[in-house]
């Protein structure tokens, strides 16, 4: 029986869609503790700007971002071809993975360290190996609580926008449904995770430093998102090359009819 399942061509796409969803996903929670300077990264002066009275203002983002493009790509190919369900499912199962990621590493943390290994790297500029390990896998359980209600809020909403959008213009302006879903959800999962993180579970920063930080974050996604509408399109020709034609086109009437049941006009 598990021959016959992965012979098939749609089943086989959905889980290579939903491999790379999972693990980018999960790989932008491990790295997202670390911190960047956008501008320095892009070879730019660092900006210094004053926004809503909160000064000395510039692009410092979590090195989290940066594989979300990928995420966000995958939600709307799956989207398209799979419905909302088959986003839905994926989000939930993410989400759980996650958590599951986070208590794993929270064990792993509590273990007794070798003695030896503590100041093995001492000589690359690590001390205290334990340290180094648990500052970096040992996010605070605000930040953890932040990003993973942003993400299922996030994805719900970058799904449910996209359908809307998709309803009310078929199979055309790829680009309209892919980027107007991305771009509200974003400004969702920024919101959510900075302001729960930092606002209600914390109280680290007061309602202005943090509507602050949303407007600056979200500018930087706001731009890779209309910088990678043109990605959309290429995962859609390597689907339609991998389904067929005929196959892709059943798949997207699918799984638009599936969210819409006046579609089944052949149905009683």
């Amino acid at each position: 029986m598990i021959h016959s399942i992965l012979r098939d061509k749609a089943t086989r796409l959905y889980l290579i869609l939903g491999g790379f969803f999972v693990t980018n996903a999960l790989i932008a929670e491990m790295i997202g503790v670390k911190l960047f300077q956008l501008e320095t990264a892009l070879g730019l002066s660092i900006a210094d700007f004053t926004l809503l009275g909160q000064e000395h203002l510039s692009f410092v983002l979590s090195v989290g971002v940066l594989p979300w493009p990928i995420v966000f790509i995958m939600t709307d190919v799956i989207n398209d071809y799979y419905g909302v369900r088959g986003v839905r499912f994926l989000t939930v199962l993410t989400a759980v993975l996650i958590a599951f990621a986070f208590i794993v590493m929270y064990f792993a943390i509590g273990m007794p360290p070798a003695g030896f290994w503590v100041g093995m790297n001492s000589a690359q500029g690590v001390p205290d190996m334990q340290a180094a390990f648990s500052g970096i896998f040992g996010q605070g359980m605000n930040i953890i609580v932040g990003s993973l209600t942003a993400f299922v809020i996030g994805q719900l909403v970058d799904a449910f926008i996209f359908r809307r959008i998709k309803r009310l213009t078929g199979d055309k302006r790829i680009w309209l449904r892919a980027t107007g879903s991305t771009i509200i959800s974003q400004l969702m999962d920024s919101v959510v995770v900075t302001y729960v993180a930092f606002y209600f579970l914390r109280n680290d920063f007061s309602f202005a430093q943090c509507t602050a930080m949303v407007l600056v974050a979200y500018t930087y996604k706001l731009i890779v998102a209309l910088l990678a509408t043109p990605l959309v399109y290429v995962a859609h020709a390597l689907v339609e090359r991998y389904l067929g034609p005929q196959k892709a086109a059943e798949m997207r009437a699918a799984a638009l009819a599936a969210e819409n049941p006046t579609m089944h006009s052949g149905n009683p």
